[in-house]
């Protein structure tokens, strides 16, 4: 049998599981029974496998079992659940609603327990299986999704508000197939405006047993209720220090894996998480307000990208906060920076109110020119098809290491 994680306290089923698994079993503490899954997997030795069959001993309270068991048939589909009670008949209605495969009394003989832990292990290798559809639900591995960051040279434009619009649209588009990430490592902004209290955060994803398995990251990863999926920033700015580029190209192959859109938000500037990022990017989004610091700082970020040899198909160059008295105009940037403005997102009253609600404004539909421009920009990365692996990955050196090598050489 595959691997199997018996959660419970009981030494005497122990012993009955492992003779019926006839093999190596995996134990952790009953009680208190794991809030969820992440909670779960946390608890595994380094290098444990993810089990395909738990086995959950409900002698602790049979409610706290089956909201675990509930957890675990969401948010782990390839893995089985079969519950230890007392009561089995009494308990049998509201364990199949659970997404419980079975469940047996702790006194269970030996063939008995056979037979439903190998039911229970067929039920999971056929929950692993490809199905005919979207590649990014179905967990195909040859197939990634479209990863698109969101840049700007300097802060305050409203890089946050654009990446989590953008998210927000593309996830209502099609739930939970999309992860917003925030990248802003020191001073994040996407929990707040999505107004998401998360358990975990991108150092959590990028260490332990999440970042070894992607069943388990996506266990700890924050859904929106949109069906958005998020990696929050770290709590402490002191924790970005333990983030590094490889955690994050790592982190970003992994959720490309997974999920049909993989949006970023990034620090202002180019820092190396953002350059890791870039590395990894089919669609870059830059963005500037209208002032003359930002427009230039836009042109500079334009002409760094050009020297370390990253060319996209698809940029898409945006000016946020605009306004008609600020005294630049479309017309300007373009001439400065030497390429075409995509989109000019309006200065509105409403961004701030749903920035300070944590409401943003594609998913309170409010009814404002700024929604509508933030549609648009919506519109021009959807439908996404996947692609496959060994194409969809940009074919160039590395923006971090070259941009390294060019500070040396100064």
């Amino acid at each position: 049998m595959s691997h199997l994680l018996l959660v419970s306290d009981s030494t005497d089923l122990r012993q009955r599981v492992a003779d019926a698994a006839r093999a190596r079993i995996s134990v952790i503490a009953g009680q208190p029974l794991p809030a969820g899954p992440s909670q779960l997997f946390q608890q595994l030795g380094a290098g444990t496998p993810i089990p395909q069959v738990i086995v959950l001993d409900a002698a602790g309270g049979s409610d706290d079992a089956l909201a675990l068991a509930t957890r675990l048939d969401v948010e782990c589909p390839g893995i089985a659940v079969v519950l230890v009670s007392e009561q089995p008949d009494t308990l049998a209605l509201a364990a199949l609603r659970a997404g419980v495969c079975d469940v047996v009394r702790p006194d269970a003989e030996t063939p008995e327990l056979r037979t439903v832990l190998a039911r229970a292990l067929h039920t999971a290798q056929a929950a692993a299986q490809p199905v005919p559809g979207d590649p990014a639900i179905s967990g195909d591995a040859t197939a990634r999704g479209r990863v698109i960051t969101v840049v700007s040279p300097k802060g305050g434009v409203g890089k946050t508000t654009v990446a989590t619009n953008l998210a927000v649209g593309l996830a209502r588009t099609a739930p939970l197939t999309t992860v917003l990430v925030d990248l802003d490592v020191q001073f994040g902004d996407v929990a707040s405006a999505l107004s998401l209290d998360p358990d975990h955060t991108l150092l959590d994803v990028t260490r332990g047993p999440a970042s070894q398995d992607s069943m388990v990251l996506k266990t700890f990863l924050t859904q929106h209720p949109t069906g958005l999926y998020a990696v929050c920033g770290p709590a402490n700015p002191a924790d970005a220090d333990a983030v590094t580029p490889d955690d994050v190209a790592r982190l970003l192959q992994t959720l490309a894996s997974e999920f049909r859109y993989v949006v970023i938000d990034t620090a202002p500037g180019l820092d190396e998480h953002a350059l890791t990022a870039i590395d990894q990017t089919d669609e870059l989004v830059l963005l500037t307000g209208l002032d003359v610091p930002g427009v230039r700082g836009l042109r500079k970020e334009l002409d760094i990208l050009r020297d370390l040899g990253v060319a996209f198909d698809g940029r898409h160059v945006l000016i946020n906060l605009a306004d008609a008295h600020s005294g630049l105009t479309k017309a300007d940037v373009e001439a400065t920076i030497g390429t075409d403005v995509d989109l000019v997102l309006p200065r509105s009253r409403a961004v701030q109110i749903s920035v300070n609600q944590g409401v943003p404004l594609l998913q309170s539909d409010a009814r404002d020119p700024m929604t509508k421009q933030l549609r648009k920009l919506v519109d021009r990365f959807t439908p996404a098809p996947m692609r496959p692996a060994e194409t969809a990955a940009p074919t160039r050196t590395s923006g971090r290491h070259r941009l390294r090598r060019k500070r040396l050489t100064r």
